[in-house]
């Protein structure tokens, strides 16, 4: 059976959904993020990295990064492309969402990662927010004219919903993205995505 470490409104919510629509029994563990749970010896050996999600596969060993998590339940559970241009397509989206809109959040709430003096934390924390409405915008419109980020629904929405919640979260105006908004309506009208929006008390 998978266990899924998960923190609530992490970016670890893509895997949670994406095991919510496959259907499967599977442990949740909720890693409680503002105790250091993280930082334990026993979380350590899970994820070395200290970060949330991990993924605790069927033999016991664990994997981590939502770039490998996501794409190895995905072909678990029919929801990855399987030939090899859609396939590199979905890839390449989740390494935009891995290594760039990921990253400029975590400058607006992680600025001590990326600066020691926190004078400049306002700076970078300014920064951050401008970098990851611009690809809000940018994700706005991938959407057009579409229904999934990619022919039909995968574990690519999931995490395409996950950033959504954070511009709420970050007081971004995302009701003038009207693509990324109508995407967000259709996600959550899947019961997966309710399950897990009630789980972890989500505001979207």
């Amino acid at each position: 059976m998978l266990t899924l470490y998960y923190a609530p409104g992490a970016c670890s919510m893509a895997a949670h959904i994406v095991l919510e629509e496959g259907g499967e029994k599977y442990e949740p563990k909720k890693v409680d993020l503002a105790g250091g749970e993280q930082r334990t010896e026993a979380y350590l050996k899970i994820n070395p990295q200290g970060r949330v999600p991990a993924l605790k596969l069927d033999d016991g060993e664990p994997i981590a990064e939502n770039t490998a998590i996501l794409p190895y339940l995905g072909k678990r559970f029919g929801l990855w492309p399987s030939d090899p241009n859609p396939e590199a397509k979905a890839l390449s989206l989740i390494g935009f969402f891995a290594g760039s809109v990921h990253p400029a959040m975590a400058h607006v709430r992680r600025p001590e990662r990326y600066a020691p003096d926190p004078a400049v934390h306002p700076i970078i924390k300014d920064t951050g927010l401008k970098t990851f409405h611009g690809y809000m915008k940018q994700i706005d419109g991938m959407l057009a004219g579409r229904e999934w980020f990619s022919d039909r629904y995968s574990v690519l929405d999931p995490y395409g919903f996950v950033f959504y919640t954070w511009g709420l979260r970050g007081e971004l105006p995302m009701g003038e993205l009207k693509n990324y908004t109508a995407f967000k309506d259709r996600m959550l009208k899947r019961p997966a995505v309710q399950r897990v929006v009630e789980d972890e008390k989500v505001k979207v």
